[in-house]
């Protein structure tokens, strides 16, 4: 098959693509890389600042769209998938569907499904935007709500989710928001994870330490928003107290393959409060034989259907659980080898890359 895929979401359409070549497909990625990350791509879709940016951004779409037709299959990461106005990507979108074969969208990120779902009807104990009964007021959280709630961004999604063949989630999170709407065209399916190819040093890896090393990575602008600030102070708070026995490794804002060297040799990483399930970044962590210490909820292991393994450090969105179950691993380092253990057979076993790919071909054959 031809594949277009348009926008990056921590890597997840760089790594799809690999995993589609190497069952024989076709497949271009067309994206901004995901910003300061830089993911790879085939066609930079980055935007410089101001109007003119803007512009530029615009024209040079609207110069490749001619090349963007006759896909069997366009992919899209969010509604947004291009750094331009909501009003902008309609008429793109309209000519995508017009000149291809099938059209998926991604539930990835934030988007207009996510953000009212968890505003008003609360399906989810937590999340980005409700503790419980309580909607989050802080000022990350009413800014997603203002950008997507009664503005062109809602009016694209809609349009796009309605119009769509197929929308794939990559978390539970975003399955249960979208479930309501489109039971019949919804599909769960992983999130795709390169194993690493160096398998003596993830072996290597797999060991009881004497300082446990704890790695946190901090977004530009979305720590308040993804309960980073919590983490970071739980953790600070935590090696205060056991400094001979822990090490804080804390990054922010850089390119993902720095990301990558600087992450390698931790024992554990600290991820994504609010969340129910790993993301890409904590599984890629995984993959190397670094426990995740976030989202690890039961509904996670009930929608992949996984019985044995339970490789994640489940916390809750607050400071004491964070700092409890972190201290906890501190103390007792004789449950880390096993942890690391089952973290590389739990990505293996679910996300890994060419596995994942299968599902998705699946999903493009039967709306052939």
């Amino acid at each position: 098959m031809k594949i277009l895929l348009l926008g990056e979401y921590s890597n997840v359409h760089a790594t799809l693509a690999e995993g589609l070549r190497a069952l024989g497909h076709q497949v271009t990625v067309a994206s901004n890389g995901d910003f300061w990350k830089n993911y790879p791509r085939d066609i930079d879709l980055s935007r410089q600042g101001g109007k003119l940016g803007g512009l530029k951004l615009l024209a040079k779409v609207y110069a490749n769209l001619p090349r963007w037709r006759g896909y069997d299959v366009v992919q899209l990461i969010n509604p947004m998938f291009l750094e331009l106005k909501a009003e902008r990507i309609a008429p793109i979108y309209r000519y995508l569907r017009r000149h291809n074969g099938k059209m998926v969208l991604c539930a990835m990120g934030v988007d207009w499904y996510w953000v009212h779902e968890c505003t008003h009807r609360k399906p989810l104990r937590y999340s980005d935007f409700n503790i419980g009964d309580r909607v989050r007021t802080d000022e990350a959280a009413v800014k997603e709500q203002r950008d997507w709630l009664g503005t062109e961004k809602e009016r694209l999604n809609r349009m796009i989710a309605a119009d769509c063949d197929a929308i794939v989630a990559g978390l539970y999170e975003d399955y249960v928001c979208y479930e309501p709407y489109f039971p019949e065209k919804l599909s769960f399916i992983p999130l795709p994870i390169k194993m690493p190819t160096d398998t003596a040093s993830q072996t290597a890896a797999i060991h009881h330490p004497p300082v446990t090393k704890i790695f946190i990575g901090i977004s530009k602008g979305r720590s308040a928003y993804k309960g980073t600030d919590i983490m970071l102070r739980a953790a600070e708070d935590v090696q205060a107290r056991y400094p001979d026995r822990m090490e804080l490794v804390k990054v922010e804002g850089i390119p993902f393959a720095e990301y990558q060297r600087l992450m390698d040799g931790s024992d554990a990483i600290l991820d994504q409060l609010y969340s129910y399930t790993p993301s890409m970044n904590p599984l890629l962590a995984m993959s190397k034989g670094i426990i995740c210490i976030g989202g690890g909820e039961p509904e996670n292991y009930e929608i992949i259907n996984e019985h044995e393994l339970r490789p994640i450090v489940n916390v809750q969105p607050d400071y004491d659980s964070v700092r409890h179950e972190l201290e906890q691993l501190i103390l007792h380092p004789e449950r880390i080898p096993l942890l690391k253990q089952q973290s590389v057979e739990y990505v293996s076993r679910h996300h890994e890359y060419i596995k994942v790919a299968r599902q998705y071909e699946a999903l493009y054959m039967k709306h052939k």
